[in-house]
């Protein structure tokens, strides 16, 4: 039997074959997926649930010019295969390689960039739009989730939507699935028209799309036959899909939460290569989990909520402990933060646990609904500065910069996992104000963690790491470990001139403790996974502005740019955050 995915380069060849060859082509794309997945690592159960879909939807419509837009683009591995980049497909999410998700910058046939969820729609929907005013003839397709659909912006596009003529098809992907199960009423209500149990009136139909559907979306023959109809249909229409994330790999079937990105794995067996973890320090997602559970035993006001990160944000723990008082809202984090304000005027105490590129979205919230009013939320911010493979969308290096600004707030980054624990402990037992805590992705350092909780005061330095005479380095939240490390490479000479500092706040700053620095030393550095401009860095700046100190001040952090994707070391490397640069700016300095 003659390899057919091999012949494709483009939609173009696609096209030439018979629909009778394009199951074939199917379960070799598919396979194609698995084997460099389970090697390369990435996002593997929702590319291999829509193959069939991917390959319907290149077949029918003219792309690029007819404009397809994934939602979020977890799912888009296919559509790269397909669209040129097979041979290229091996260097996905990795440095200098095709990005994770569809990018302009990288095909004609990535019509829109995409990261975070629920942009499809709007997306599409002005894509359309323009196409009318420009008088084009272009199909626009917008593939969105069941989980993203529930998204307060996907409603926005589909409630403008169907007021317009628009030449808008939304194909809803259901497979009950985001990274974690879906949740809510919507979820439900497309449960009830799986089962054909829903009484009520079509909710999309409401909306004045015009709805087909469910069909079977691993059946090519049925997808092609209505994706061919549904071009005949002017204005919006919605077809729902049913798909099974994971498709065709057991394992990726059965635990769908684990094959989200399952990391390497066997591509024959699917399964998961060992990972001893038995003697390494736990993730920071799994400090915040644990103790959360710890502290809400003692305090019964205290509840978690995430936006459709359970998972990820280790509130699983909780949710499985104190059920009651642990919420997935689903993908909405306006929503979660507003919830969160609302539940702080009865006198509930919320962890809000967003990962910080998430926090995105909700900022008029943080502003309006939590800031103004004063009201102490609680912030658990994970995925804090770079977080690796994801790229631009994912890393959270914006929010020290976002967030100083807004009157109110804390804005505390742990150096290590007591310290987490610590600001947390403190955070529940009554603060006068909202308070932000951010900690990265990945593992701390230290194996024995889980120490007696201590109350910290708010707006004070950690220790003193190093004392030193001359130059004195001022690090915020966990790269001060790697300030530790760097002494180890400094001459003796060096390390008696040096201090080091763990400064905690970014807001409210140790203003007592940066008077004696700014007295004591010839120069300071200050260093930040986050963006330099706005930063703890700026804060210091600032500081030293004010108050008429005339020192050498060097900003080491995320320069103005957006970083790209690779491992978090090679991050790190490309905008010169490691020990060789702090070596180097230390040098010079005492020099």
């Amino acid at each position: 039997m003659q390899n057919l995915l091999n012949k494709i380069n483009n939609p173009k060849d696609l096209r030439q074959l018979s629909t009778d060859a394009l199951p074939q082509l199917a379960q070799e794309l598919r396979q194609f997926i698995i084997n460099i997945v389970a090697t390369k690592e990435g996002h593997l159960g929702a590319s291999l649930g829509v193959v069939e879909l991917t390959i319907a939807l290149h077949y029918v419509f003219n792309t690029p010019e007819d404009q397809l837009i994934w939602d979020v683009g977890h799912q888009a591995y296919g559509h790269k295969i397909l669209t040129g980049r097979k041979d290229i497909f091996h260097t996905n999410r990795q440095l200098d390689g095709i990005s994770g998700f569809p990018k302009r910058s990288e095909s004609e046939y990535d019509t829109f960039g995409v990261g975070h969820s629920s942009t499809s729609i709007s997306a599409a929907l002005g894509m359309a739009i323009a196409s009318q005013l420009n008088e084009e003839d272009k199909e626009h397709i917008a593939v969105i989730g069941d989980a993203s659909i529930a998204s307060g912006m996907a409603f926005e596009g589909l409630n403008h939507a169907g007021v317009t003529n628009a030449n808008l098809l939304v194909i809803l992907n259901d497979n009950a699935i985001g990274i974690d199960p879906s949740v809510g009423a919507l979820k439900q209500y497309l449960t009830n028209v799986k089962k054909g149990t829903q009484q009520q009136d079509n909710i999309f139909e409401a909306l004045n799309f015009d709805y087909s559907g469910p069909i079977d979306g691993h059946n090519i023959d049925v997808l092609i036959s209505e994706l061919q109809r549904l071009k005949t249909v002017k204005g919006p229409k919605l077809l729902h899909v049913i798909t099974t994330k994971g498709k065709g790999l057991k394992q990726a079937e059965e635990h769908q939460v684990t094959y989200h990105a399952p990391g390497k794995f066997d591509a024959t067996t699917g399964e998961l290569q060992p990972k001893s973890t038995s003697d390494l320090p736990p993730k920071y997602q799994d400090v915040f989990g644990h103790t959360i559970v710890e502290l809400a035993r003692e305090n019964k006001k205290i509840v978690g909520i995430t936006p459709a990160m359970p998972s990820g944000s280790s509130l699983t723990f909780m949710m499985k402990e104190i059920p009651n008082r642990a919420f997935d809202v689903g993908i909405a984090e306006q929503h979660a933060v507003t919830l969160a304000a609302g539940m702080t005027t009865q006198g509930l105490i919320p962890f809000c646990n967003i990962y910080s590129t998430f926090l995105q979205r909700a900022y008029d919230q943080v502003i309006h609904d939590v800031a103004i009013q004063n009201l102490p939320v609680i912030f658990c911010l994970d995925r804090a500065g770079i977080v690796g493979q994801d790229g631009a969308t994912h890393h959270g290096v914006f929010d020290i910069a976002y967030l100083r600004c807004i009157p109110n707030m804390i804005i505390c980054a742990p150096m290590n996992a007591i310290e987490l624990r610590n600001i947390m402990y403190t955070a529940q037992l009554g603060l006068h104000h909202p308070i932000a805590i951010r900690y990265p992705r990945g593992r701390g350092h230290l194996l024995h963690w889980k120490q007696p909780f201590e109350k910290i005061d708010i707006g004070t330095a950690g220790d003193c790491i190093h004392k030193g005479t001359e130059l004195a380095i001022l690090s915020i939240g966990t790269i001060g470990q790697m300030v530790i490390h760097t002494f180890k490479d400094l001459s003796d000479y060096e390390i008696t001139k040096c201090a080091h500092y763990d400064m905690r706040f970014v807001k409210p700053l140790d203003t007592e403790l940066l008077h004696k620095i700014f007295k004591t030393y010839k120069s300071v550095i200050t260093i930040e996974n986050g963006s330099m401009i706005g930063g703890f860095g700026s804060a210091i700046l600032e500081f030293a502005n004010k108050h008429h100190y005339k020192i050498g001040i060097t900003v080491l952090g995320i320069p103005d740019a957006f970083i790209e994707h690779g491992i978090t070391e090679e991050l790190f490397n490309a905008v010169e955050l490691t020990p060789q640069t702090l070596i180097k700016n230390i040098r010079e300095l005492l020099s």
